[in-house]
């Protein structure tokens, strides 16, 4: 195994960059591709929505992600996996550290519930093999309906309706183990290998639903021709409202797994040598693929096709749209039933399959804190992990009709993703220093990124990222911290959800003391590197 020794232990490297390329696409092709992006764009107005997307995509998502790829092939050249020991050594603060415990925490939060609904995935891809929602005498309609009535019986542990209680925790079970299997075999018998064979497997099946539903034949509603037309022709007028273009950002920041601490931990198994510039693009430019090619070309479409233009806002929810309303697709295709089975098994287990490629991301931040800082081996921090995530998926399940979910989606997966972008990207501009990062970022480089990037990372970004702060936290973060709107029977388990988050981020701090403390020649200031020249290696 390829290793980079340092004073306390050897850190492993991709093994190929075909791999690195494909793990780091796996890392951002999530649900958000094909779930959430469709609801966003059905949701602010189609084609309306992609003028703010792109725009953000180059001023926003490609800034960031190369600044992520830097920060954490930066800190693993100090043998740090993770932001604290990265955002020390950028910014010697006694802070510095203690700020980055929401690398670490947040990805293991948005973890435990995102595998949650990973197992829904699972166990609708074999509901599709069985054809266990399938209501072909019904109308589209009221098969919406029964599908809706299916799926919450599966989310619901109490509602026994339809499922047994045990049957939505046996497929989350199943998921939590797969994925500690994948992680406790470590970057390159692990991660990469599952991103060698999902990725590529995962874009093939897409490919195939895409081109099965734009040769749908039209309905009485309408027709996969309308539904490109809906998400590729704009309402100039819309332009003018601003909850469009924060919608647009907030997704260009879940698509690319931007502001979680997983590109940071996935970079720093890099050397200084590696290319990140030219990776990175690469990598982002898959993820888009992925999302704006064949996301928007299936969900959207067939949606359209069986429930029309109009239809389409009753079920623009993230899974109303996603599983209901593709669910209702998949048993009203034309042929028999039996086609229509494999093509939801289809998307379901492509789902299923981009949803893990993901959550091993989102397991890796905790992994090489626990190994890298208390010399814990692999294989039990991968169980330690993953009972861990186990335990907190349970609190999901259990209390998701009080909103439990809903808290720690919004807060760590979604609000929290600006706020750790904002931290990241001030404490380059005013700690490590723009042009020195500038610099850093060319260490190795494959291609001479454009200096109009540079004057975008000094100043565009930055000040775009805080807007969107300052806006979300007034007209979003306020009113949920104050919860208004929730109903009186969900108060007391959103509370409790919040304080679950609060003494998790305490118990990341005292790990993070009690490592600085443990290991101080670790963590010991050292000069920064400052003759790395742009476009290539070291002076």
């Amino acid at each position: 195994m390829s290793v980079e020794t340092t004073d306390r232990h050897a850190r492993e490297y991709w093994g190929t960059r075909v791999g690195l390329i494909l793990a780091m696409a796996g890392n951002a092709v999530g649900l958000g591709n094909f779930l959430r992006f469709p609801v966003q764009a059905a949701q602010n107005g189609g084609g309306t929505f992609m003028i703010p997307y792109f725009i953000a995509f180059v001023l926003l998502g490609i800034p960031l992600m190369w600044m992520e790829w830097g920060i954490g092939r930066y800190g693993g050249r100090f043998g740090h996996g993770t932001l604290p020991g990265m955002f020390d050594r950028m910014w010697r603060n006694r802070a510095a550290k203690y700020i980055g415990v929401i690398g670490i925490i947040m990805p293991l939060v948005v973890l435990t519930y995102y595998t949650v609904i990973i197992g829904w995935l699972l166990a609708f891809a074999v509901f599709s093999l069985t054809g266990g929602y399938f209501f072909p005498d019904l109308t589209v309609a009221a098969a919406a309906t029964e599908v809706s009535a299916y799926l919450s019986s599966l989310q619901d542990i109490r509602d026994t309706s339809l499922h047994g209680g045990w049957v939505g925790f046996a497929f989350y079970a199943i998921t939590i183990a797969l994925i500690t299997w994948v992680v406790s075999r470590g970057i390159r018998g692990g991660i990469e290998k599952l991103a060698l064979f999902a990725v590529p497997t995962l874009f093939v099946m897409a490919i195939f639903l895409m081109i099965r539903v734009l040769t749908l034949p039209a309905t009485e509603l309408g027709s996969p021709v309308e539904g490109l037309a809906f998400i590729w022709t704009p309402e100039w007028a819309a332009l003018g409202d601003p909850t469009v273009w924060l919608a647009a950002a907030g997704q260009v920041f879940f698509t690319l797994s931007l502001g979680i601490g997983t590109l940071h931990t996935y970079a720093s198994f890099l050397s200084k040598e590696d290319d990140i510039t030219l990776t990175g693009l690469a990598t982002a430019s898959t993820n888009e693929f992925a999302e704006v090619v064949l996301g928007g070309t299936i969900a959207i479409p067939a949606a359209v096709t069986f429930f029309g233009v109009a239809g389409l806002a009753t079920v623009a929810g993230t899974f109303d749209l996603g599983i209901v309303a593709m669910a209702v697709v998949f048993q009203s295709l034309p042929g028999p039933e039996i086609w229509g089975r494999l093509a939801g098994f289809t998307w379901f287990f492509l789902l299923f399959l981009a949803g893990i490629t993901s959550s091993v991301a989102l397991a890796s931040p905790a992994m090489a804190f626990m190994q890298e800082e208390f010399g814990f081996r692999r294989t039990n921090v991968a169980l330690g992990v993953g009972g861990l995530a186990l335990f907190l998926g349970l609190l999901n399940v259990v209390w998701y009709e009080g909103g439990f979910l809903d808290e720690w989606d919004y807060w760590a997966g979604t609000f929290g993703l600006v706020v750790l972008a904002f931290i990241e990207i001030w404490i380059i501009r005013l700690a490590f220093g723009a042009d020195a990062f500038w610099k850093e970022l060319h260490s190795g480089a494959d291609l001479l990124i454009s200096r109009f990037f540079l004057f975008v990372m000094k100043w565009v970004t930055p000040l775009f990222v805080t807007g969107i702060l300052v806006w979300w936290g007034w007209e979003q973060a306020i009113p949920t911290l104050l919860m208004d709107g929730v109903a009186p029977e969900e108060i007391g388990t959103r509370w409790f959800a919040r304080l679950t988050l609060v003494a998790l981020l305490l118990a990341g701090i005292v790990l993070i003391r009690t490592a600085w403390r443990r290991n101080p020649e670790q963590h010991a200031p050292v000069d920064r590197p400052r003759t790395v020249r742009a476009g290539g290696g070291d002076r």
